[in-house]
């Protein structure tokens, strides 16, 4: 489906490359999100990758602009083409926007919370969708470069799976009645909250790859069982 709305797209000179902004934005927070988890982890200083990062984040806003004025270019001149595609487009590109925003949001978790992390059955179900979320990033990017149907699915599930296991492990937290450190206990609320994100934007984007444009922005309780 998405190769159709690429191929209707760049027949356009002004729109021929706004699917290669949108695929160039998932590649800058896939970079973000690897980045953020090095400081997370205390692999390399946060000051070391502050820099670059905001300067990814400043790159995908523009790209999304970029987006934005070849969607109205193309509307203006060719009022009421493609309407509901370009109206996905931009959706999705604000999608791609707020995995951004996320990323440096775990960057932060990372930069001021630094006394580590000592209870297991939440640093390691962590560390696992994390793990999960690189691959995320890889379905995602490659299915709206090469409009990959099945890579596409793939993603779907797999991204439910990240929001499923972020729910347990906050209602874990609510129900745990074991000692936990005040900071330790904030730093896994907040990466979770900022995991699921990320999983529900790149999910959005892979249900646009899948033409399911009307399921944009929303998710079935067989998926979620609510939002954070």
């Amino acid at each position: 489906m998405f190769r159709e709305i690429y191929s209707a797209l760049t027949s356009e000179n002004t729109l021929d490359r706004a699917f290669e902004d949108l695929t160039r934005m998932l590649e800058h927070g896939a970079w973000m999100f690897e980045r953020a988890e090095a400081v997370l982890h205390s692999k390399v200083p946060a000051e070391e990758v502050r820099a670059p990062l905001y300067e990814r984040d400043r790159a995908i806003n523009d790209r999304e602009r970029s987006i934005r004025r070849k969607v109205l270019r193309h509307l203006t001149v060719n009022p009421g083409h493609d309407v509901a595609t370009c109206l996905a487009l931009m959706s999705v590109a604000k999608d791609a926007e707020r995995i951004g925003d996320y990323c440096k949001n775990v960057f932060e978790v990372g930069a001021f919370y630094t006394e580590g992390f000592h209870v297991p059955r939440y640093q390691e179900p962590l560390d696992s969708m994390a793990d999960q979320m690189a691959t995320l990033f890889e379905l995602v990017t490659s299915a709206t470069r090469n409009s990959d149907e099945a890579g596409a699915r793939k993603a779907l599930t797999q991204a439910g799976d990240i929001r499923r296991r972020c729910d347990r492990l906050i209602e874990n937290l609510f129900k745990d009645e074991e000692q936990i450190e005040f900071h330790e206990a904030v730093a896994y609320s907040l990466l979770t909250r900022h995991y699921k994100r990320v999983a529900a934007h790149l999910s959005n984007i892979a249900t646009a790859v899948l033409g399911q444009l009307e399921d944009l922005d929303f998710y079935s309780e067989d998926d979620e069982n609510g939002r954070l």
